[in-house]
């Protein structure tokens, strides 16, 4: 499945071609579909490995990132993180960067992995303090580490609003698009965080969260890894259901303002994902429509 105009094409070809030239001690192991997201194409590489492949080359750029940050924060963190073990190179086969890293075995969050949402919530919000409280190591917003995510709402303002339009002049679309384009609004109007900068997982949706026993195992794909503001790390919380969601908001116990500015971030990222990928990724739509109409109908219970 093509998601982009500039997207490299991977398959398990390409995938046996490059451990064959980098990697032949496991050139000859099982390999087998591991998922795609919008950024990267995953393989299971035998019992105990994971081959990432970038879908661009903007998307290379979180590799380096994983491969020179994952190693240092994994060991102050409360849960399994990916570790790299392999940096992959350009070749002719595949012309970017990629990544091979340890398997970490578990399910993705749902109805039939978790029994107990309240405790999930409360272990995802425990593993946010734990990361934003890391110290940062010398690292600052620049470069790889100053993803758009950890910054001002209102550098976003222009983008957002062609997605808001796009989204009230798509057919099918069904959602109060002038609700949320006022939340936004509030949130994009409040002046930005004063708290200082931390480390942002920067994506942390079901997808990129892993159970094992029904509890919150691990969390991967820290491709969106940054240093910034921490309100939009709270934005996912709108993809997990009421009871996790009311447990995370009660363990962070946050001002007002800071989950205005997270509401407006969810309500932004859904937005643009719902404009980019309608007629692309009907799983990540239907992801980007299930969080907006978690956010309407929170405001109605309120």
């Amino acid at each position: 499945m093509t998601l982009h105009e500039n997207e490299v094409p991977a398959d398990e070809a390409v995938v046996r071609a490059l451990l064959r030239a980098q990697c032949p001690q496991w050139a000859d192991l099982p390999l087998s579909p591991a998922g795609a997201g919008t950024d990267n194409t995953m393989y299971r590489l035998g019992a105990d490995l994971l081959v990432r492949l970038p879908r661009t080359a903007d998307n290379a750029t979180s590799l380096r990132t994983e491969q020179l940050w994952l190693p240092r924060l994994a060991p102050l963190l409360a849960r399994r993180v990916p570790e790299p073990v392999h940096a992959g190179t350009p070749t002719v086969a595949f012309p970017l960067p990629w990544s091979a890293y340890r398997w970490i075995d578990g399910a993705e969050p749902g109805p039939d992995t978790v029994g107990d949402w309240a405790a999930f919530g409360a272990d995802l919000a425990a593993f946010v303090r734990g990361l934003h409280a890391v110290d940062l190591m010398g690292a600052t917003r620049s470069g790889d580490l100053s993803w758009y995510r950890g910054g001002s709402l209102r550098d976003c303002d222009e983008w957002a609003r062609r997605c808001f339009e796009d989204c009230r002049n798509t057919p099918g679309m069904e959602l109060d698009i002038d609700t949320l384009e006022r939340f936004w609004r509030e949130g994009a109007d409040l002046p930005n965080p004063s708290g200082p900068h931390v480390w942002l997982h920067g994506d942390l949706k079901p997808t990129n969260l892993l159970v094992a026993e029904g509890a919150l195992h691990a969390v991967i794909d820290f491709g969106c890894l940054s240093v910034g503001f921490p309100d939009a790390e709270h934005a996912t919380v709108w993809d997990l259901p009421t009871e996790a969601r009311r447990a995370y908001w009660a363990a962070m116990d946050l001002d007002e303002a800071t989950w205005t500015r997270a509401r407006a971030w969810a309500i932004g990222v859904g937005v643009s994902g719902l404009s980019y990928y309608w007629h692309t990724y009907p799983a990540f739509v239907a992801e980007c429509r299930a969080r907006l109409q978690a956010i309407l109908a929170d405001a109605v219970s309120r």
